[in-house]
């Protein structure tokens, strides 16, 4: 692969650019040998990524047959892009990165999958700590993962300060400026190596265990903690046996509650998938040393409704492309049989040594996979009634205001407005939008208010500034064709109902700016904090709404958003503001070096808090340079 091209859109340029010869021409084209397509719309935007032993007969397969290959969408396909790979296995591989990359709808993908929790342990660091993290691409430090749900990875460090006492103070050095032991000390959390009542070498034994712990490698784990216990009592170092004891003890404990029966499997992943629709469920049990380590659910879009084999061996691919150790044994169902060996010969070239891909047959390891495929039908059927109690509620609560506020029909789509300032300079104002009584985030807007700065914040004239350029947007994009790429879906779409943040005082200016919605059969409300009072136009009095009515909970959680959303972007231009006042000055602080500084700690806040080893661990800024810039923040009194 190294010296192939590695990105589908690049791939085959000689395929890209012959639209005007047809789809046909292209798949004429296709090469009968290992690869990658890619099925792109008419507007180039990528609908789904596969993979194949032959491109040119797999893409005539799903154009051929009664059910055009299970995919839906096979008629709007516009082009076809493709990459020749060595083998089947490499072609896997490949997909995922592109999988990523495009993130296509009909492709199956983990639900939120670039946020999963890990736990990561800072190796570069005197006294390592053991951390909640979502990235994992720092050097110097190991990661274990990912967790299903930010509940695990908490339970799970809970669990490892309770055993082996690790810090939890932040940054590179532990302790605090009093230079006494902080409150997890006296609880038994950490042994205060801020204090020196643990030395180096031995805290850094315990992080060797926790390692071995999240490892999986409990046997070891016990025969350290025994020797380690035989060794301190040898030396009538009766307390410190005693720790080893209690910390002996509970993870015999541990092993013997999550321990499986027989013999047979000592250290394997096992992988089930039930599939329902467009839903499916994901289901790792992870077996270490003969104990179930761990159990992981993950939910999946399945847009193309495809069959078990293909989501469980599209999972396998995704799931192990993110984790950062793959086990030499993982054991899948039936419906992988054919694949067994196409998963394992990726999967070995992922881990760097031989992994088995095993259907498990009997004994142990089909009881647990049994397990792992019920609980994996449960987890969508659960999942499948929470959708629809959230629907359910959603529907309550537009019928609920539909009725309050005498609507003619459901208000399908409302739109929340709030205007966010601190003084002048920075005064913001957010558009957010909620679609069957959920928000739409792909439809939220942000405004930076013009105004007149001279004459100080002003809310009434804002509101009326950000309402009038909404009525602006709309009525210069409504008779745009949905196909026209200046065309802005939000600003085009009509709002059934209009909530803007305050009372009456902001209805009136809203209402000014407002009309040619309103004309259009648009509702305008306004939802005042103190007391939650609904205002509607020409009424004085608010509309009575019951506190514990479901469409007040909607109108609390749209107006909510629209504040957070406003704040969030206020806090953001302030935050820059700031830090270029405090970077520009700077000697050796050019565009690259404040950009790679942004980059690297996310945010001008957090920039703004680093200490000075943070600031030089920045690539590309000198030491020098970064203990200035530590001083030059303090000096301006961060």
């Amino acid at each position: 692969m190294a010296d192939k091209q590695t990105d589908a859109d690049s791939a085959a340029p000689g395929v890209e650019h012959e639209e005007a010869a047809g789809l046909d021409a292209q798949r004429r084209q296709l090469p009968d040998q290992p690869g990658v397509y890619v099925f792109k719309d008419a507007d180039g935007g990528v609908l789904y990524v596969g993979k194949a032993l032959s491109v040119r007969k797999r893409v005539a397969s799903h154009f051929s047959g009664p059910h055009r290959g299970g995919l839906e969408f096979i008629d709007h396909v516009g082009s076809i892009d493709f990459l020749v790979t060595e083998t089947e296995a490499e072609a896997l591989l490949a997909e995922q990165q592109f999988i990523k990359r495009h993130r296509p709808r009909f492709n199956i993908r983990l639900r939120d999958d670039k946020s999963y929790p890990y736990v990561g342990v800072s190796l570069d660091e005197e006294f390592p700590r053991v951390y909640f993290t979502r990235e994992r691409r720092r050097p110097g430090r190991v990661y274990f993962g990912p967790f299903s749900s930010a509940k695990r990875v908490r339970e799970t460090l809970d669990l490892l300060g309770k055993l082996f006492q690790y810090r939890t103070c932040e940054g590179p050095e532990p302790g605090r400026r009093s230079g006494v032991p902080c409150l997890d000390y006296y609880i038994k959390r950490c042994q205060a190596p801020c204090v020196g009542y643990i030395d180096r070498q031995e805290y850094r034994r315990n992080i060797e265990a926790i390692i071995d712990f999240l490892s999986g490698r409990y046997r070891d784990v016990e025969r350290d903690l025994e020797r380690k216990m035989a060794e301190a009592a040898g030396d009538e170092e009766f307390e410190r046996a005693a720790i080893y004891r209690d910390r002996l003890e509970a993870v015999r404990s541990l092993m013997q509650r999550r321990s499986v029966a027989g013999e047979s499997l000592e250290t394997a992943d096992l992988i089930a998938v039930a599939t329902d629709g467009t839903a499916a469920n994901a289901q790792v049990f992870q077996v270490r040393d003969g104990v179930l380590a761990e159990r992981h659910g993950f939910y999946l879009a399945n847009e193309g409704q495809r069959g078990e084999d293909e989501v469980t061996e599209e999972f396998v691919a995704q799931y192990y492309s993110a984790v950062p150790a793959v086990p030499r044994l993982v054991v899948v169902g039936p419906a992988l049989r054919a694949r067994a060996d196409l998963l394992a010969e990726a999967l070995s070239s992922r881990r760097g040594g031989p992994v088995e891909v095993r259907v498990a047959e009997r004994g142990d390891k089909r009881r647990l996979r049994e397990l792992a495929e019920r609980n994996a039908r449960l987890a969508l059927a659960q999942d499948k009634l929470r959708a629809e109690r959230r629907r359910q509620q959603r529907v309550d609560a537009l019928a609920a205001l539909q009725e309050t506020l005498d609507l003619e029909s459901l208000p399908v789509r409302i739109e929340g407005f709030d205007v966010s300032n601190l003084g002048p300079d920075h005064t913001v104002a957010s558009m957010v939008a909620f679609e069957g009584g959920a928000p739409k985030k792909a439809d939220y807007r942000r405004f930076k208010v013009r105004g007149n700065r001279a004459a100080g914040p002003d809310d009434f004239s804002s509101v009326e500034e950000i309402l009038g350029r909404r009525t602006a947007r709309l009525l210069e994009q409504a008779d745009r064709s949905p196909h026209d790429l200046e065309r802005d879906a939000s600003f085009a779409a009509l709002p059934n109902l209009i909530l803007i943040d305050g009372g009456k005082g902001q209805l009136s200016p809203g209402m000014r700016a407002l009309g040619p919605l309103v004309e259009r059969g648009t509702t305008v409300i306004g939802l005042a904090k103190r007391i939650e009072e609904v205002f509607v136009p020409g009424r004085s009095v608010p509309v009575p709404v019951p506190r514990d009515s479901e469409g007040l909970r909607l109108l609390q959680r749209v107006r909510d958003e629209a504040h957070r959303f406003a704040l969030d972007f206020h806090r953001e231009r302030r935050g820059k503001a700031m830090t270029r006042s405090l970077l520009d000055g700077l000697p050796g602080v050019g565009p690259v070096r404040k950009r790679a500084l942004l980059d690297h700690f996310g945010s001008p806040e957090r920039l703004v808090t680093a200490s000075r080893e943070e600031l030089e661990a920045v690539p590309g800024i000198p030491g020098k340079l970064a203990r200035e810039i530590h001083r030059q923040l303090h000096k301006a009194g961060r």
